[in-house]
């Protein structure tokens, strides 16, 4: 209900842009470099939100190959049967199917949580994790992750993405051809696109795809919030607290690009590199739990 409600409002916003566009005389602009307005933005959508849903389906299956993780299908030791039952009795009290659970060698603690469906997912651990938490602590960080599938974050995260995406697509090409045109004023007009319009589309690509992942990377700061209070329901607040002051003292931990997002922690910037993280600083979430009613 959450995807198709967002992409009926995506379609919504579209429908209203090329109408507004229009209206502003866009269309007829973008006509004269050889582009319809209607199918760029039909086009755009295609493109935005085919990547994003791409990523995601195959997100379950980057994350066992990027991590290395390994799969608890039938409990080995007293700790994994551990890990598996409180999984299962924390996506039950969240109203989630049960994930499939992992481990994944590394020796910074961090966890994450991955998938498509919240009765699909995957939560994996680290060694690191296991070694350097007391086991109150490693329940909390479970809850953390089982809230994420729980609040559908990953699907969510991706559909912003993907109207973001359609925007960064269909506006750098309005913006190309706004250039073209002032470029070449009356002159070869009905041409189709200039030097101008290429130049143009490129560079506000770059940038309005960074403002794009500004807006993205303040979402997934927001919703580690969340989840943070999640684990504090799931397991105690005191040990969400503890599990996250552990991740204070380890060191910056240390996981491919591709499943940054993902983990409880990340590495710490300052400035304009700030906008860019995935995750807030560890002082601001433990005082967002010690300020929770």
């Amino acid at each position: 209900m959450r995807i198709l409600l967002l992409l009926a409002t995506n379609f919504a916003v579209m429908l209203l842009a090329s109408v507004t566009l229009n209206i502003l005389g866009v269309g007829p602009m973008l006509t004269s470099n050889g582009l319809n307005l209607t199918s760029l933005i039909l086009f755009g959508g295609i493109v935005g939100f085919g990547g994003a849903f791409f990523s995601l389906a195959i997100s379950k299956w980057q994350a066992k190959k990027f991590m290395g993780v390994q799969l608890i299908t039938k409990p080995r030791t007293e700790e994994e049967a551990w890990l598996v039952s409180t999984v299962q009795r924390q996506a039950k009290q969240a109203g989630i199917g049960m994930p499939e659970v992992g481990i994944f060698e590394a020796p910074e603690p961090n966890a994450f949580a991955t998938g498509a469906r919240r009765n699909d997912a995957l939560v994996a651990v680290s060694t690191g994790l296991l070694r350097r938490m007391r086991r109150d602590e490693v329940e909390a960080v479970l809850g953390h992750e089982v809230s994420h599938v729980a609040n559908g974050d990953m699907v969510t995260q991706t559909l912003l993405m993907g109207v973001l995406n359609t925007f960064v697509f269909v506006f750098s090409r309005i913006i190309g051809s706004i250039i073209d045109n002032l470029l070449r004023g009356n002159r070869d007009r009905g041409g189709g696109p200039g030097i101008g319009f290429f130049i143009g589309s490129f560079v506000a690509q770059i940038v309005l795809g960074l403002l794009a992942n500004m807006i993205v990377m303040w979402f997934s700061r927001r919703r580690e919030f969340r989840a943070d209070e999640g684990g504090a329901k799931l397991a105690n607040r005191q040990s969400m607290i503890g599990a996250l002051e552990a991740l204070q003292r380890a060191s910056a931990p240390q996981m491919p690009e591709q499943m940054a997002a993902f983990g409880i922690s990340a590495s710490k910037a300052s400035g304009l590199r700030a906008m860019f993280l995935t995750h807030p600083p560890l002082e601001d979430r433990i005082a967002a739990l010690r300020a929770m009613p």
